[in-house]
């Protein structure tokens, strides 16, 4: 929990304690109307800055960069975020990712969640970037009758957080069926 957070917990045991002694022993300590406009204090009336609003699709480039690193029968791609609105904004947790054929429908299954991180929050300024790796295995470690290997024209990603989706034009070699866990992200990071 981010020290916000940790002040929002301590803020409502404060209000909430009071209320619940001055109605055990029979006394309003606070009135109903005392607490909800406790609780609706400003996080800039505490003196705390607010942290920016989450990342919207529409505010960002989503690209891939295509120089893989490779490993056991896999590839790893940086999955790139950049932060193309005026305001600074937040990206947290895992985006959503799939292989989409030339018609913009899914091929196989969706990306497997790789914890190999905490998923942190990442505030992004004009221009600046975050990254989540992505790891490709190779059709070629599956069975063709469970992978039904084709070739994927691009990603449609999710950002974190978000409904909206973009697609990111890369061909590569996909599993077709739904079967195979053969795309794997990992959460945001701040790219160096």
């Amino acid at each position: 929990m981010n020290n916000f957070g940790a002040l929002v917990v301590r803020v409502r045991r404060v209000v909430f304690a009071p209320m619940l002694i001055g109605l055990a022993i029979g006394g309003p300590a606070f009135g109903l109307s005392n607490v909800a406009s406790a609780t609706t204090v400003s996080s800039s009336q505490m003196g705390i800055a607010a942290l920016p609003a989450n990342c919207s699709t529409n505010r960002l480039v989503i690209w891939i960069n295509t120089q893989a690193n490779g490993a056991a029968g896999s590839s790893f791609y940086n999955l790139e975020f950049t932060n193309l609105s005026a305001k600074s904004c937040l990206l947290a947790g895992y985006p959503g990712v799939s292989a989409v054929n030339l018609g913009g429908h899914q091929d196989g299954s969706s990306a497997a969640r790789n914890a190999v991180i905490v998923p942190k929050a990442v505030t992004l300024a004009h221009g600046q970037s975050a990254v989540a790796i992505l790891q490709i295995t190779n059709t070629a470690n599956y069975p063709s009758s469970s992978c039904h290997s084709g070739l994927a024209a691009g990603l449609r990603v999710y950002p974190p957080n978000q409904s909206i989706a973009k697609v990111v034009p890369v061909p590569f070699a996909a599993c077709l069926a739904t079967s195979e866990s053969y795309l794997h992200i990992e959460a945001v990071q701040l790219a160096h």
